[in-house]
C-alpha cells in the first residue's frame, strides 16, 4: 500500500504536468487578450464626447458578455449554435495543419456548402424531410470537398502553396454564387437575387429557438475525427506526412495522396459546416451572402493546437463570446465588434508563443501551436518525384 501511493502521486503529478505545459500558453492568450481588450474598452471609451471616465466598464461588458452567453438557457443554446460552424470548419483546419498544410480556403468550402446544399434541397423539393435533409447535406459536404480537391491536387501535382491557391478560390467562390445565385438558382419574381427556400430540407429545431440537429452532428465529428487521427493508419500517415514528408516517403507513405486526401476532408468539413448553417438558421441564400467563419475557424484551430477536443474547447469559447456580444453591446454599450478585436489579440499572442513564455517565465509549456514545420514550404518536390 505504501509503495502504491507514491505511485498514484507520481502519476497525478505527472498529469498535471502535462495539463499546464498543454494549456498554459492558450490560458495565458486568453486572459491577455481579455486584458488588452479592458484597455481598449476603458480608452475608446474616453474618447466618447460627454461620456465620463468609468475603470470599471470593461467588468460590466464581461459580465454582459458572459450572462449572453452562458446567463440563460437560450444564450447556452446561442452560444452552441455559434460554436457549430466554427468546430466543423476548424476541425478541418486542425487536420491540414497535422499534415502541415495551411487551409486558408475554408470561408470559399463553407459558402459553397451553403449554396450546394440549398440546390440540393430544391432538386428534391417536396420529397420529405427524410430524403430532402440527407440530400442537402451530402450536397453541400461534396461541395466543400471539391473545392478543397482543387488546391489539394495542385499542390500535389504542381507544387503550388495551398496559402496561394485557397485565397484565390475564396474569391472565385464569391463570385461563382454570385452568378448562380443571380442566374439559374434565382427565386422567380424575387425583388433582390435570392435562391428559394429549403423547405423540407431545414434542419428540426431541437433546443430553443435556433439549436437544430446539426449541433449534434458537429459535437458528433469531434471524436471520429480524434479517432480518424490517432487511431487509424491513414491517420498516422496523414500525421508523419506532416512532419517530414521525405521521412514518410522513405517509409513507403504517399505524401501526394494524403495532402489531397487532407484537402478534400478538409473542405468536406467547411462544407458541412456551411450547409448546417443554411439548412438550420438562413434557409435561403443571397448573392451577397458572406461570413468570417473560415477565418474565425483558423483562430480556433490554433487555439485549440489542432486537437479535437482543444478544438470543441476553442470553439465553444468563441462561439460564446459571439453569442454574449450583442447583450454587452445593450448593457454596457460596447460594440459588438469588441468580441472581434479579443479574437484577434488572442491569435496574435498565440503566435507569438514563444515571445509569451519568455517575457512571462513559463517553464515546461509547450509553445507549439499544433502545427508543423512544413506548413512554411511547399511540396514542389512531389511534383518531380
Amino acid at each position: 500500500m505504501t509503495a502504491a501511493r507514491p505511485a498514484v502521486a507520481d502519476r497525478l503529478r505527472h498529469g498535471l504536468g502535462q495539463a499546464w505545459a498543454t494549456l498554459a500558453l492558450p490560458v495565458v492568450s486568453i486572459f491577455l487578450a481579455l486584458l488588452a481588450g479592458a484597455i481598449v474598452i476603458i480608452l475608446s471609451s474616453a474618447l466618447v464626447p460627454g461620456h465620463k471616465f468609468d475603470l470599471g466598464l470593461p467588468l460590466t461588458a464581461y459580465k454582459a458578455l458572459f450572462e449572453g452567453s452562458l446567463g440563460s438557457d437560450n444564450a447556452r443554446v446561442e452560444t452552441l449554435v455559434q460554436a457549430t460552424p466554427l468546430l466543423l470548419t476548424a476541425l478541418g483546419i486542425g487536420l491540414g495543419f497535422k499534415a502541415g498544410l495551411f487551409n486558408i480556403g475554408a470561408r470559399g468550402q463553407f459558402l459553397f456548402g451553403a449554396l450546394f446544399a440549398v440546390a440540393g434541397a430544391n432538386a428534391v423539393k417536396g420529397d420529405g424531410p427524410l430524403v430532402a435533409i440527407p440530400v442537402a447535406l451530402l450536397a453541400g459536404a461534396a461541395a466543400g470537398a471539391v473545392w478543397g480537391f482543387i488546391p489539394g491536387f495542385l499542390k500535389a501535382v504542381s507544387g503550388a502553396h495551398e496559402v496561394v491557391t485557397t485565397i484565390m478560390l475564396n474569391f472565385v467562390a464569391l463570385a461563382a454564387i454570385s452568378w448562380l445565385v443571380s442566374g439559374p438558382l434565382r427565386l422567380p419574381r424575387s425583388p433582390q437575387p435570392v435562391t428559394a427556400t429549403v423547405g423540407d430540407a431545414a434542419l428540426p429545431i431541437l433546443l430553443g429557438r435556433d439549436g437544430h440537429i446539426g449541433i449534434i452532428l458537429a459535437f458528433v465529428a469531434v471524436p471520429i475525427m480524434w479517432f480518424f487521427l490517432f487511431r487509424t493508419t491513414m491517420g498516422f500517415e496523414i500525421r508523419a506526412v506532416g512532419a517530414n514528408p521525405d521521412a514518410s516517403r522513405y517509409a513507403g507513405m504517399k505524401p501526394r495522396r494524403m495532402i489531397i486526401l487532407t484537402m478534400t476532408i478538409a473542405g468536406m468539413l467547411a462544407g458541412l459546416a456551411g450547409a448546417g448553417n443554411m439548412l438550420g438558421l438562413n434557409h435561403q441564400m443571397s448573392a451577397t451572402f458572406s461570413t468570417t467563419v473560415g477565418f474565425d475557424a483558423i483562430t480556433v484551430a490554433l487555439l485549440g493546437r489542432s486537437h479535437p477536443i482543444g478544438i470543441l474547447l476553442a470553439a465553444l469559447l468563441f462561439g460564446g463570446m459571439r453569442a454574449g456580444a450583442a447583450l454587452m453591446q445593450i448593457k454596457a454599450g460596447v460594440p459588438v465588434e469588441l468580441v472581434d478585436v479579443v479574437q484577434s489579440i488572442i491569435l496574435l499572442f498565440l503566435v507569438a508563443s514563444p515571445v509569451v513564455s519568455r517575457a512571462l517565465r513559463l517553464r515546461g509549456v509547450k509553445a507549439s501551436l499544433g502545427t508543423t514545420d512544413t506548413m512554411s514550404r511547399t511540396y514542389g518536390s512531389e511534383a518531380i518525384k
